[in-house]
Parts: structure tokens; sequence; C-alpha cells
């Protein structure tokens, strides 16, 4: 009794410090003026089990290791405070008060973090653990029970009035276990009957979550002997909506089982949310830092030197530069900022779809997330009905979603049926995958039509050779038309870069790559290319990641190149095509300066901004009375 009450007395202390005796006097402000008689109060406080060990130890060791006896403390001191302070008028029994209790953070130790790629689960105790993981799916808002009142149905019994019996949401139950026909009263076993009056309802969301490593699957990664299986967290009330899919983020929660006869599921409930980003090596290798320094002569050399060695155990070095520079730029504009309008997509027009194909696998493992799009796959969402009781639609993350803040390597275009393009130019062009979810089909009273943001960048080649499926051409097509294959026009026009990668009449692709296949073949494990090969797949990783990290600034000088391209160019196109191509330069010029390792956007980076956008519009839209040497 005498440990009960020093407990009591550690979570006022606390309560007052921390500001929760405030907030606990705000909410029952709100409470005051709904006249719900017999209805559950719901007190929320976000506890600091750090600070809570500093106060008192043996209540920090309760919050960790016994959370349903921590929530009846904090229950009865809240309770006693309403009562003495006069807070809430028609409240009469301690059972009325839902307290939830919401650890900030855990310690920084393995017994308190949970690894999603770990197995067996569901056999730890019911306490807090630590998880990290991605979100592949998500339902869309639905109503829970917080709380429900019920009265005897034998009319002599003290119970057929009162709170006597008051039942709320406990973690990893469902709503049966909260609502149903089959309870007895505790006095006269009579059956028991609900004040539907009475009830709370409250918010409640359901989040799949899973180990961020289980995307390499969907990469170009060798398959590995690992079993990956995603977690249900359960989100209620002020929690719901707070994640996105196909974001990282850190969770804490309570593992618990959660009951549907004649199956048993293990879920998480959450308590609190932080976005996450994984920690990785942002240093540049000294055989990159070696070769800034002695290329710092020349603005242009150091970004031309790292494309012209980039990828050299695919494709030999001096080949296909044009195209290995755009891969490098949108690996490193590849940013997960919902406000960022700086995406850069690259399309490839190629006769030679192989070996382009493995350049932009050889790259895609270097962004921050690359995920390889099937053609039989989802590309932006589908749809399921939820398997946990509540029916309504679970929207699951297609390869778009999956790879925000990365790369999606779409393949060859060439491959894809018509709806499957125009379903990926509407996600160009407006950066949302729409979602359509009929009512009658998830028990809902209207249609509904949900949006997500597309935060990453899209690759893909097509074959320029390839015979175009129309069957009819316009006398007046346009002169950028010509070798677009069987892509329509508007597809290729929503992508931000296109390239064709062709070389000049003195170079031959061909001979160069069979020199290179054969040299590799007769000469494994050899270096073929000593200048090149000094520089690594990790260098040019660790290189594009602290690339990444650079926050850079638009100079004047920059500033004017870009605006006077604009001024003269949109005298000869259309005003709609000028507008795409001014987030373009931007996003060029940007990511320019931040490979060649500068913080500040100089006119040289402008340059190459200008000839690399000048040389896709042309390609998309035809040329320009603009003629550069």
């Amino acid at each position: 009794m005498d440990s009960l009450l020093s407990l009591k007395e550690a979570i006022v202390i606390y309560l007052d410090r921390s500001g929760g005796l405030r907030k606990l006097i705000e909410d029952c402000n709100v409470f005051k003026g709904a006249q719900q008689m017999g209805a559950v109060y719901r007190f929320s406080f976000d506890v600091s089990p750090s600070d809570m060990l500093e106060l008192d130890a043996p209540l920090g060791d309760c919050i960790l290791h016994d959370p349903l006896k921590a929530v009846s403390l904090f229950q009865s001191v809240c309770y006693l405070s309403i009562k003495t302070l006069s807070l809430i008028d028609h409240i009469e029994t301690e059972s009325q008060v839902n307290v939830v209790l919401k650890p900030t953070h855990l310690p920084p130790f393995p017994d308190y973090c949970l690894d999603l790629s770990e197995f067996p689960r569901g056999y730890g105790p019911m306490r807090p653990f630590a998880l990290e993981g991605l979100v592949i799916a998500m339902t869309r808002v639905t109503k829970y029970t917080q709380g429900a009142r019920f009265l005897c149905s034998e009319e002599t019994c003290p119970c057929s009035r009162g709170f006597h019996h008051i039942r709320v949401h406990a973690p990893g139950a469902t709503e049966s276990a909260t609502v149903r026909s089959d309870f007895t009263c505790f006095l006269c076993s009579s059956p028991l009957k609900e004040d539907v009056k009475s009830r709370v309802l409250g918010d409640k969301q359901l989040v799949e979550l899973m180990h961020v490593k289980a995307v390499n699957i969907l990469g170009v990664h060798d398959a590995a002997s690992l079993r990956y299986q995603s977690v249900t967290l359960f989100l209620r009330d002020e929690l719901c909506n707070s994640m996105r899919i196909g974001h990282l983020y850190r969770v804490v929660g309570i593992p618990a089982h959660v009951h549907q006869w004649p199956n048993v599921t293990w879920s998480v409930e959450a308590c609190s949310i932080q976005p996450w980003t994984p920690k990785c090596s942002c240093l540049v290798s000294n055989n990159f830092q070696n070769l800034q320094a002695a290329s710092a002569c020349s603005p242009w050399r150091f970004a031309a030197i790292v494309a012209n060695s980039f990828g050299s155990s695919v494709v030999p070095p001096g080949l296909y530069n044009t195209l290995k520079l755009g891969l490098l730029l949108s690996l490193v504009q590849t940013e997960d900022n919902p406000d960022s309008p700086n995406h850069l997509d690259v399309l490839a027009l190629t006769s030679d779809s192989l070996i382009i194909d493995r350049l932009m696998r050889y790259s895609l493992p270097l962004a921050s997330r690359g995920i390889h799009h099937a053609l039989t796959g989802e590309l932006l969402a589908s749809l399921s009905r939820d398997e946990h009781g509540a029916g309504t639609a679970n929207i699951h993350a297609g390869s778009a979603l999956l790879a925000s803040g990365g790369v999606c390597l779409l393949g060859d275009l060439t491959c894809y049926k018509k709806d499957k393009m125009d379903m990926l130019q509407s996600a160009l062009e407006s950066r949302t995958a729409s979602v359509f979810i009929p009512a009658k089909k998830y028990g809902d009273d209207i249609d509904q039509q949900l949006s997500f943001p597309i935060q990453c960048n899209f690759w893909a080649l097509a074959d320029a050779a390839s015979p175009s499926k129309r069957t009819a051409r316009c006398d007046n097509v346009v002169l950028g038309s010509v070798e677009m294959g069987s892509i329509p026009l508007q597809l290729a026009g929503a992508f931000g870069l296109v390239v064709q990668c062709r070389e000049t009449s003195g170079n031959h692709p061909l001979l160069s790559m069979t020199v290179h296949t054969l040299r590799q073949a007769m000469c494994p494990g050899e270096p073929l290319y000593p200048a090149c090969m000094q520089f690594t797949t990790q260098d040019y990783k660790e290189l594009l990641a602290h690339a990444r990290e650079l926050k850079v600034d638009m100079s004047p000088e920059a500033g004017r190149m870009i605006h006077g391209y604009y001024m003269a160019s949109r005298r000869v196109r259309s005003d709609s095509t000028q507008r795409s191509s001014v987030t373009l330069l931007i996003s060029l010029a940007q990511a320019h300066a931040k490979l060649s390792l500068r913080e500040q956007v100089l006119e040289e980076d402008a340059v190459i901004a200008v000839l690399l956008c000048e040389s896709s519009v042309t390609l998309k839209h035809g040329a320009s009375a603009l003629v550069f040497p």
C-alpha cells in the first residue's frame, strides 16, 4: 500500500513538472460543455521514460515493463484530481476515466528494440517496444468504441443504474471485446445491456509496416535467404493520418494478440510516431577528394570525369556519357519532400535497349531507395478488403509510392500496354497517384477518390528503332517526334530529361561493347580501365549520398542565364512547354552543382542545364531557332 501511494505521489509530481496537470484541466474544460451522463472521458499523456526514471525509478520501471499497471495508477491520480478540483461535475466513478500513456522514446538498448526481420514473434512481454520500418499499406480512418456503459437488466439490482459496468478499449482488444451482448452482472449474474447513448467513439486506422530491407527484393539486388513479413499497426485518435505510404517511421508501440476466432494475429498498438531516416556514410572517398583537388581549375571537369568513369564495369568509359551524366544528376536530385518540385525523370531513346537497361540496373542500387517495377506489378496503388474485421478498403503501395525519395525503374516502355502508358503519363504530369474506392464494395455511404503524392524519379528506356503502332502520321509532325518509336509523344513529353543514346559517326558503340565484353570474358577479375577502376561502386555511393545532403543556393549569374534562355526560347515555343522546361532547368542546374560538390549554383552549372534541357526539349517538341555550337 505504501509503495502504491509513493508511486501515485511521483505521478502527481511528474504531471506537475511536465505540464500534464495543465493539459488535464484543459481537457476537462472541453468535457464540461458536453452533458453526456455516463460518458467515458479520455485523457492522453506523453510520458518521457528517461525523465520518469530520474524522478522515481520504480515508476519509470512500471512505465517500461508493466504499462497496464501504470495506466491504472495514472487513472486513479486523474480521477482524484478531477474530483478534488471539481473539473467535471457529472463524473462518478474511476472507471469513467480512460487514460492513454504514450512513451515518447525508449532506452537505446537491444531489449527495447523490435526487429521486424526476426522470427518468431508473439512470445515476448506485453510492454512498449521501438520498431522501425516502411509503410506499405494503410486503410482509411474508421470508427471504434473508446468506451461504453452497461446496465444490469434486473431492475432491482444496484447495477441497473449508475456507472458500475464501464468497458474501455485496451491494447490488442477487438471491437467485440469492448461491446457485445453476452456480458453478465458481477453482482447478480444477470445479462447486461448497453446504454447506447453513452457510447464514446474514436478514430482508428490500420497501417502495414515492413522492414526497410524488404524493398531490396523489389530492386536489382541478389535474392537473399531472408524472410520479411509485415506487421499491422493500430493508429488511434490523434495518431490517425500521421503516416504516409512509402515513408519510413520509428514507432513506439505495445505488441498485442488480436483474437479473431479461430485465428490469433500479432499486431502493435502505436503509442508515438516519428519520421525516421537511416544513418548512412556521407563522407567522400579519398579518390574523389583527390580528383576534386586536381580538377579545381575547371568548374566542369570534376562532374565530367565522374560521368565518364561511371559504370565502367557495364559500358566502356566515354560511351553514353550524356545518359550517364543524366542518371547521376537524377540520383543526386532525389528528395523526399512533398513541397519540392525538382524531380528529374530520365527517358533514354536507344537502339540497344539491352545495354541501356544494364546501365540503369547498375545505377539503381546507388539511389537512396531503388525500386525496379515489374511489368505485371502495380505501378501506383491497389485495393483490397481489410482482414482485421473492419471490412474497409486497404490501400497497398505500388512501385512508385514504394520508391518515395528514390528512383523507380520502369524498364522498356515499348512493352507497356496503352492503358499503362496513359496511367504513367497522368502520374508524371500530376505527380499524384489517384485511388478510387467504390462505396458498395467496401461498405461506405459514398464513393471516394484519394490522392497520394508521388515523390520519386522515374527512369525508362524506349527502343527508338521499333516501328510505331500508329498506322497514320500527320504531315505536319514536329521534328522531335520522328525518333520516338512506338512511344506516344505526350508520354515522352511528360518526362523531364529525354536523352538520345546515339554516338557520333566516328564512334561505334557496338564495336566498343564487343571489345569490352571480350576483354571481360578473357581477363576476369582484372581491371580493364585502370584509370576508371580506382573509383569503386562504393565510392560512387558515398559521393552521391554526400551530394544529396548538400543545400545549394542559386547565384545571380546562374539565375540570369536561366532567365535569358527562358526569354529567348519562349518566343519560338508554347508557354506550356516553357513552364516545364523552367522546372527542368532549375533541377538540372542544382543537381550539377551538387554533383560538383558545390553549395552554390554557378553560371557554369546553368550552362550544362541549358544544353541538356535544349537537347531534351528538341527531342520532345522539335528544334528551335536557338543554335548551340
